[in-house]
């Protein structure tokens, strides 16, 4: 079986999103990594790429250099994933795009829509591929949950909510030397805080699972630790093009909260209730009708939930599982064979960009409406 030649960018020794990015290429075997440029920190890089199997010859110093040299090589790689902060997307995702390799990154697309329209005019001049890593899309019940928006299970939608909670950044924990959190509380590398972070996030969950587009936003935004740069918190109303109203709340100082994502859709005819902290199952309720428990891989799914689902039901799946099947998808697709048809791309990355500015843009004038231009992203 032939494997899809696979680079990284970012991603070594303390990088959570790399760990994952690499679990996730290898659960289908349909990837190998090969190359990288791990870390800024040759020394870094270096002993990232020796742990990970990596000959030395293909760890780099530069993303640069690797773009270059892997692109001239006749056994080069094929596609990069990129698992940098924001403000480092841009520049190597252009690199390996002008390279003609394609491009796997992590959201949300950049810290400024600056970077992300660069990025946006490589990827339409390139042969190669872009793809954004919203994970959650690619949850069996998700798709499943689409399938029945799609549908007309639901009827018309008239309520879309999702709530996106977390607590790792209730304290100033940037100011104790955490890695993780100093990048993402610095407007310079992270661009926004919970909005870009989190709740780009569930805006995707939203317009994937609906099918609907936001029209107009208003967006109450705060930064509840004292001295922090970026918001740690916010609410957002949404109004849909079709009518629709809708919400979200995304926060990373909900005492109490792990990762709690939950999305709830309200049609005129029925309802979808589904939690990240329960992924397996998902409500369905038809009015005047006793709710339905769907389970991942159970009785009365359609294709799409059960295409995706590697266990049998009761043996629980989650975010791995869900992570692993966007790059399933993607090799695929890169494979000439049939695949699924809504991977994120780089327009819903410009959308996620969107959304954060006009979050921005809302919260200065004290949660004004924003309006979309419909015809752009």
């Amino acid at each position: 079986m032939r494997r899809i030649r696979l680079g990284m960018v970012g991603g070594g020794e303390g990088s959570f999103i790399g760990a994952v990015h690499r679990i996730s290429a290898r659960m289908d075997n349909q990837f190998e990594l090969l190359a990288g440029a791990l870390s800024s920190d040759e020394r870094r890089a270096g002993s990232s790429a020796a742990a990970l199997g990596i000959m030395a010859d293909r760890s780099y110093a530069s993303f640069e250099d690797m773009a270059r040299t892997e692109a001239a090589r006749d056994d080069g790689i094929e596609a990069v994933a990129i698992v940098t902060p924001n403000h480092l997307h841009a520049a190597p995702a252009i690199a390996f795009l002008n390279a003609g390799i394609h491009v796997i990154c992590d959201k949300p697309l950049a810290a400024t829509m600056a970077q992300a329209k660069a990025m946006k005019a490589a990827s339409d001049e390139s042969k190669a591929q872009f793809f954004l890593t919203h994970n959650y899309t690619g949850y069996p019940l998700i798709r499943q949950a689409r399938e029945m928006v799609a549908s007309g299970a639901l009827g018309s939608l008239r309520v879309a909510q999702v709530e996106y909670a977390q607590d790792w950044l209730a304290e100033p924990v940037e100011a104790t030397g955490n890695k993780q959190a100093s990048w993402r509380t610095d407007p310079a590398r992270a661009g926004a805080g919970a909005i870009g972070d989190i709740g780009t996030h569930a805006f995707n969950l939203l317009g994937f699972v609906s099918g609907d587009r936001v029209a107009s936003l208003a967006a109450d935004i705060q930064s509840f630790v004292d001295g922090r740069q970026v918001d740690d918190n916010a609410q957002i109303m949404l109004r849909f093009q079709s009518g629709a109203r809708g919400s979200i709340w995304a926060s990373q100082v909900a005492v109490g909260a792990e990762n709690s994502l939950r999305l709830r859709l309200y049609g005129d005819r029925a309802s979808l209730d589904w939690s990240h902290d329960n992924p397996n199952e998902m409500i369905f309720a038809r009015l005047g009708e006793p709710r339905q428990i769907l389970t991942r891989g159970g009785a009365g799914l359609g294709d799409g939930a059960d295409r995706w689902t590697r266990v049998p039901p009761g043996h629980p799946e989650g975010y791995l599982e869900g992570f692993a099947n966007l790059y399933q998808d993607i090799a695929s697709v890169l494979m000439g064979k049939a695949g699924y048809s809504e991977l994120p791309s780089i327009e819903a990355g410009m959308d996620g960009m969107w959304f954060i500015t006009a979050c921005q843009d809302s919260a200065r004038r004290d949660a004004a409406w924003v309006l979309r231009d419909c015809d752009a992203s």
